[in-house]
């Protein structure tokens, strides 16, 4: 499975909810780096995607978006076991 990388802060219940989501198709690591806490991630997380807002989501080099565009790509309809995370969500944002 690729590396998934959020852009979040302390207090953000969109990322909380980033996160449920994508435990729940079986991720088991999620590299956080908080925006506020460092400057310049901010503006590294503002470079790469052009937006301001958290969570910023990346699925390996991938930027999905935010928690709506993730719970948009989840809901796709594909199914997704925990135990084989089977291409679903992942299958659509590597191609």
């Amino acid at each position: 499975m690729p590396p998934i990388k959020m852009y979040t802060t302390a207090v953000c219940p969109y990322c909380n909810r980033a996160k449920q989501i994508l435990k729940a198709r079986g991720v088991e690591h999620i590299e956080e780096v908080r925006i506020d806490l460092s400057t310049d991630e901010r503006d590294r997380m503002m470079a790469l995607t052009g937006r301001r807002t958290v969570p910023q989501i990346f699925i390996g080099e991938t930027h999905v978006g935010g928690c709506d565009d993730l719970m948009a790509l989840d809901s796709r309809g594909v199914p997704c076991r925990k135990s084989s995370l089977a291409r679903p969500m992942w299958a659509a944002v590597m191609i």
